[in-house]
């Protein structure tokens, strides 16, 4: 089935256990932090001090702070038993946690409290997600419809719900259980954080992107940032059922891709532009030789001949560091058909334009920017990070003949990502980079009842000049894709 085909196909509580009898003969409870995400139906808890209370609410209160108070005793217990095989990088994950489910097993035996099989299975399982896992975050990391984990601080967790920023109704028990969090996250990645290196850019197994910030530089305590990204890699037919783009206009980005169009998709925080990315990537062709080269992997590339690089910070000596730009001169000696940068932020955009201009044809790349036009500019006080005493316009007169297509990718009020312009670089009149609009979103549609734009992309019926290039190369795309005012005038 042909793509414009598949395109036009893709576009049409719990509640409360009951009240169980007060013992007060058990031993007293340990003293504990309260944690809001505790499930409250736990009937075999050990419930002192309730028995005095007439409030309806005080045995489920009890409840909560009994299983709360199990969960952390198991927790440490399984801490001072486990000990230094939680740091040990030759155990595999999966034997790590078969061998603290085991000692927990044996930290509840000890415990003499009476559990159903339900409840103990439950039980391991929280204690696990605490101790090996990521804690009060594995419920949101495992939420799909969670875009984006925000850690203010340890009692703190705000969340990106379908494009809104939300509360949510969890938390850390302690800046320690935070801490534990971040240093198992990163300690994954062969990165460290600590007070002389107090921030870290680092990803999870599934290529969720994190940022970590502790004290001193985070004032109120650490601070975690998690963009997560979807265990099954969106498709083109997604991004088009969500209204980011329409089928003329990935009908035109897949010819781009093909006939080897340098593209730049350009963007702010959280517009999506890794995703866009990867959704671009999947039109490369599956022959190409694929070098792909980010500060922390992230890109999805499905096809087969992909050699991924990852840059690496420097050692507690302040040695051994490998930059974007280091990776990026040497995948020039790889023999790549495409490099793929994940996102340009300093000197390394000369040795991008350059590669551009010497033979590596359908490069792609991110950039923040607001507009096709800042985008060019951004690019411009890049290039000049790079140290080369280069005249403006030299670099300019580079940028116009390296960069074919400029995909602007915004987040607008209402939460949504949408492809807002694609731009084509035409090249240079006197001074200024020229540039020309293909797409273009119309905003006159207005807004439905939940506020949500009604507008889409529009082609402004415009024909680019890389069109001839596109019949050199024999990619024909439909003439509808520009709109009825050109396919007029053919």
């Amino acid at each position: 089935m042909k793509l414009s085909e598949r395109l036009n196909q893709a576009n049409p509580s719990v509640p409360a256990s009951p009240p169980v009898p007060v013992r007060t003969e058990e031993r007293p409870r340990a003293a504990h932090s309260a944690t809001p995400a505790v499930e409250p139906a736990f009937h075999g808890a050990v419930v002192v001090g309730a028995g005095t209370s007439n409030s309806p609410e005080a045995p489920a209160a009890a409840h909560v702070d009994a299983f709360a108070g199990l969960k952390q005793r198991a927790a440490e217990a399984l801490y001072e038993r486990m000990g230094a095989r939680f740091s040990d990088s030759t155990l595999k994950e999966e034997d790590l946690r078969v061998a603290a489910r085991e000692e927990l097993s044996q930290v509840i035996d000890a415990e003499q409290v009476p559990l159903t099989p339900d409840e103990r299975r439950r039980l391991i399982q929280d204690v696990a997600d605490d101790v090996l896992g990521y804690g009060p975050l594995q419920r949101l990391l495992d939420d799909e419809d969670i875009t984006e984990i925000m850690v203010n601080r340890a009692d703190q967790i705000y969340i990106e719900r379908r494009g809104q920023l939300v509360l949510a109704d969890t938390s850390f028990k302690s800046e320690e259980h935070l801490r534990r969090v971040i240093e198992r996250i990163v300690s994954k990645v062969g990165r460290r954080i600590d007070e002389s290196s107090p921030f870290v850019d680092a990803r999870l197994e599934d290529g969720s992107r994190v940022n970590a910030v502790i004290p001193p530089l985070a004032v109120n305590g650490s601070s975690l940032t998690i963009r997560k990204f979807s265990k099954t890699p969106l498709t083109v037919e997604k991004l088009i059922s969500f209204g980011t783009l329409t089928p003329e206009m990935a009908e035109l980005l897949d010819a781009c891709v093909k006939a080897k169009l340098n593209i730049i998709v350009s963007g702010g925080t959280g517009t999506g532009k890794t995703t866009l990315l990867n959704v671009l990537s999947s039109f490369l062709p599956h022959g190409d030789r694929i070098v792909t080269i980010e500060d922390a992997v992230e890109l999805q590339i499905q096809q087969q001949h992909v050699v991924r690089l990852e840059s690496r910070p420097p050692n507690t000596e302040g040695k051994g560091a490998v930059t974007i730009r280091d990776l990026v001169r040497n995948s020039l000696r790889m023999r790549p058909d495409r490099i793929v940068i994940g996102e340009v932020r300093g000197g390394e955009s000369l040795d991008m334009l350059q590669a551009m201009n010497t033979g590596h044809d359908g490069s792609l790349s991110t950039v923040h920017a607001n507009s096709p036009r800042d985008a060019v500019a951004r690019l411009e006080t890049l290039v000049l990070m790079a140290g080369m005493d280069l005249p403006l316009r030299a670099i300019r007169e580079q940028l116009a003949s390296a960069v074919n297509l400029v995909i602007q990718i915004s987040r607008l009020r209402d939460g949504t990502r949408r492809i807002t312009h694609v731009t084509e670089v035409q090249g240079m009149e006197g001074d200024v980079v020229t540039l020309q609009d293909a797409f273009v979103f119309d905003y006159s549609a207005g807004v439905d009842a939940s506020g949500r734009f009604l507008g889409k992309p529009v082609p402004t019926g415009i024909r680019p000049r890389f069109m001839e290039r596109f019949e050199d190369m024999g990619i024909t795309v439909s003439p509808a894709v520009f709109g009825a005012e050109l396919s007029g005038r053919r």
